[in-house]
Parts: structure tokens; C-alpha cells; sequence
């Protein structure tokens, strides 16, 4: 009995011992707060999703906003929202969050220490997100790889490459390197050097070339095109051709158009020359 009076005289909770917390006042004070911790913490699930379809809803609606940023923006304040529910529901039952965040931070600033390479990461992913060099859909050429961004987020950025691989890279890769955004321009400049021989009428090889390129539809007149005598190397004249085209078709295009000089060359007569060598036998 003794042992038992001892267990009941023991405080467990906020100065209170197994006695005082038994009571029916306090079964019914700890129901009330049981019940209002449930109700904060729905009202907070349904707020944080509630914002969250708001905010990424902006992007969705307005074609002028980026979504990538919206989203991230979206989970912020969800999650925002979601840690000040878990504070209330602490304060609920009495619980003082002063000293509970001071122990957060301090073993939050031992796991950031332990964690700086996936922090870096994060850091560089909010950069990306904040300063869109990119965005989903762009076709980017970044730390060695070339590809369609898939997916951003904190921590890797997904591309699909050309041959439809799904390659990730860690944001602070992406970040601290030199990115080349293909998609950010609508046009784009094809450039090619085609070579005839020397005993070409130049006059009559440029026609040929300048009509078969500017003949395609995708060929822009303006920004003027160029074409030009650019070098006179060991075995043949060389033109330099430069047009601008549309960003969307510049691959198809480039390749294209090597295929129809090359063809119109051949119907008019105008030799395209190689490199040959002449084995001499000595006697």
C-alpha cells in the first residue's frame, strides 16, 4: 500500500502528481485539450493545403508566372503552416515551446554541420528555383550533360537526355557551372561551312547554295542571312553560311539543309572536293 500511495503522491506532468492527473476534473481538462489538439491540427492540414493549391494555382492560371516557383513558394507555405499547428498543439497541453525550439535549433545547427554537401545542394536548388535559369521544359546543356529539364527541385535537378535517358544532378553541380539554356531565345543561328572546288564558278556555287537554303520554309529573311567566301584551304573554296531559324527546329533544320546543298550541288554540276594522295613508287 505504501508503495502504491508513493506512486500516486509521484508529480508525472506539469506539477501535478498521478493523483491530481486522475481526478475528474483533470480527465475532463485533458479530454478538452485532447479534442482541441484534433481540431488544430485538421484546421492546420486543411490551411497548409488550402494555401498551397492557392499559391501554385497562380501559375496555373497566369501563363506569364513560372511554375516551378509557385510550386516551391506553394510547399513553403504549407509547411510553414504546419510547423506553427505543431507549436499550437504543443501549447495545447501545456507544453512550453521556448525552450523546445532553442533545442530544434541547436540540434538542427549539428545535423546542418553533418549534412553541408546535401545542404549545399538545398541552398543551390532555391537559387535555381528563385533565379530560373532554367525552367522545366528547357532544353539545357549543364555539367557535361545535354538534355530536357524534367524536374526541378531541392536537391537535384532531372533532364532527359537526347536519347531519352533520365540523367539527375545534384543542384550545387548545376549551380556552380556554366548552364547553356537553348530554350530561353526563339531563335537561333544555323551555321555551316560548305566546300567546292577550285574550278568552280563561285558566283554560280554561292546561287545554288543561297537559293536551296532560303527555298525552305524554316529559313528566316530576317535577321538577314549570310553567306559568304570564308577560306581558301588545300583542296577546296570554302562558304560560310550562317541563318537564323526558329529554336524549335534548329536540329532537324541543321541537318537538313546538309543534305540539300549537298544534293543541289551534285544536279548543277558542282564538284565538292576531298583530299586526295598520290602514291609514287620509287624505282
Amino acid at each position: 500500500m505504501d508503495a502504491l500511495q508513493d506512486l500516486f503522491n509521484q508529480e508525472i506532468y506539469n506539477g501535478q502528481t498521478l493523483a491530481d492527473l486522475v481526478t475528474l476534473k483533470a480527465l475532463t481538462g485533458l479530454l478538452g485539450s485532447l479534442v482541441a489538439a484534433i481540431v488544430i491540427i485538421l484546421l492546420g492540414i486543411v490551411l497548409s493545403g488550402w494555401a498551397k493549391r492557392r499559391i501554385t494555382g497562380l501559375s496555373d492560371r497566369h501563363a506569364s508566372l513560372d511554375q516551378t516557383l509557385f510550386h516551391f513558394l506553394g510547399n513553403i507555405a504549407r509547411y510553414t503552416i504546419l510547423a506553427f499547428t505543431a507549436l499550437f498543439v504543443l501549447n495545447t497541453f501545456g507544453i512550453q515551446t521556448t525552450s523546445l525550439i532553442a533545442a530544434i535549433g541547436a540540434v538542427g545547427l549539428a545535423i546542418g554541420l553533418a549534412l553541408q554537401g546535401t545542404l549545399s545542394n538545398v541552398a543551390a536548388g532555391v537559387m535555381i528555383i528563385l533565379f530560373r535559369p532554367f525552367k522545366i521544359g528547357d532544353f539545357i546543356a549543364v555539367a557535361g550533360e545535354m538534355g530536357t529539364v524534367k524536374d526541378i527541385t531541392l536537391n537535384v535537378t532531372e533532364i532527359a537526355s537526347l536519347g531519352n535517358v533520365q540523367t539527375i544532378i545534384p543542384n550545387s553541380e548545376v549551380w556552380g557551372n556554366t548552364i547553356s539554356n537553348y530554350s530561353t531565345y526563339p531563335l537561333r543561328r544555323a551555321e555551316w561551312t560548305f566546300g567546292v572546288g577550285y574550278g568552280v564558278n563561285l558566283a554560280r556555287a554561292e546561287k545554288v547554295i543561297r537559293d536551296t537554303i532560303m527555298a525552305d520554309e524554316r529559313s528566316l529573311e530576317d535577321p538577314a542571312p549570310f553567306f559568304q567566301v570564308n577560306n581558301l584551304g588545300d583542296s577546296s573554296v570554302d562558304f560560310l553560311v550562317r541563318v537564323w531559324v526558329s529554336s524549335a527546329d534548329y536540329f532537324q533544320y541543321q541537318a537538313d539543309m546538309k543534305r540539300k546543298v549537298k544534293e543541289a550541288l551534285d544536279d548543277n554540276g558542282l564538284d565538292i572536293p576531298f583530299p586526295t594522295r598520290t602514291l609514287v613508287q620509287a624505282k
